[in-house]
């Protein structure tokens, strides 16, 4: 499944796009088939489209999966209001949404389901910036750089005096959480002149086309689009690393690589349907999520993935947290399942 620029996905960002994107894989939604419900990260849309399209040709076109993309944080109120079966996260539950899931009597199940790297790009025109640390990042990024880092000169000396149009993921993404936290230090604190949209296959767009631009987005949009958009390789503290599956398989990109999730909720499993989609998604996300160019966790995690909701074990593990990111040993947990395959 390859999605491209002159033609990408519709998102949040246009609600009548957006419900026409959710009805794309249901053709005949106007029928009485059973409908899987999913909402939330546009990083997590690629895989679940291509899940979903299998699906469907497997169940021919019986069973409706309606997806929508309002992003990670939107996604989970709506999940935990009890408007969708699944919820998809490009970060772990909050604390608070598992407050809310609870208010509603609404338990669920934790799914790991792939590893993404958060990916800074900049325009291919852009000859002078090939890597960047952290806290270059953080000077670049952080509310009080409004006003004061305005060109690559301000940022580096060494730079042209040009300025920085900088492009992100809108607030409701997991994708501007996660980042705001690493880079700058606390989950949702950014500059606000930024160009945001919530989809990332939209900032792929806007980035190709801006030569002064800088941005970020998920790993599987800059693949798809990478003779677009040039990656830049960030340090912390070591060697610049970049974005590669092979540095994010050894653990070597860091402090942006992050697990991506399903959140299922535990009454919807009821349904066949989604327990069909469930059981499908598990047994065949490894194939589907190299297809859609994010990196799958070993064969075993999306068999525990399962085991869990035999064993009815609902809740998160990894979540919990007023923060967008895993504790750090939940983290290297999942990190070492993902290096070793257990």
């Amino acid at each position: 499944m390859k999605r491209d620029l002159s033609a990408p996905v519709a998102t949040s960002l246009f609600p009548a796009a957006a419900f026409a994107a959710a009805l794309a894989f249901s053709p005949l939604a106007t029928g009485a088939a059973p409908v899987v419900r999913i909402d939330g990260s546009s990083t997590v849309y690629p895989i679940v489209e291509a899940i979903a399209q299998e699906f469907q040709r497997a169940k021919l076109h019986e069973v409706h999966v309606n997806i929508g993309v309002s992003g990670t944080s939107a996604g989970f109120t709506k999940f935990c209001r009890g408007e969708t079966d699944i919820a998809t996260a490009s970060r772990p539950i909050l604390r608070r949404e598992m407050e809310a899931c609870a208010k509603a009597g609404i338990r669920f199940y934790e799914m790991p389901l792939a590893y993404d790297a958060l990916t800074v790009v900049v325009n291919p025109q852009n000859t002078f910036v090939s890597k960047l640390s952290v806290a270059e990042l953080r000077k670049l990024w952080e509310p009080a750089a409004q006003g004061k880092i305005n060109t690559w000169k301000d940022l580096n000396p060494a730079w042209p005096a040009q300025k920085i149009k900088l492009y992100a993921p809108g607030a409701d993404s997991g994708t501007f959480e996660s980042f705001t936290e690493v880079v700058v230090g606390t989950p949702r604190s950014s500059r606000s002149d930024v160009s945001t949209a919530e989809d990332h296959a939209v900032l792929a767009q806007r980035i190709a086309e801006d030569k002064d631009a800088l941005g970020y987005l998920g790993l599987d949009y800059y693949i798809e689009n990478q003779t677009k958009l040039k990656a830049v390789a960030i340090s912390d503290g070591k060697d610049a690393v970049l974005p590669t599956v092979d540095n994010i398989r050894n653990g070597s990109y860091q402090p942006l690589s992050r697990p991506l999730f399903l959140y299922v909720n535990e009454q919807a499993l009821e349904k066949p349907a989604v327990r069909d989609f469930v059981d499908f998604a598990m047994k065949n996300a490894a194939r589907l999520i190299v297809e859609a160019n994010d990196l799958p966790l070993p064969a075993r995690a999306y068999s525990e993935n399962l085991e869990r909701i035999t064993a009815k074990k609902v809740g998160s593990v990894y979540g919990g947290e007023d923060k967008a990111r895993p504790r750090p040993a939940d983290m290297k947990k999942l990190l070492e399942a993902l290096l070793h395959g257990s």
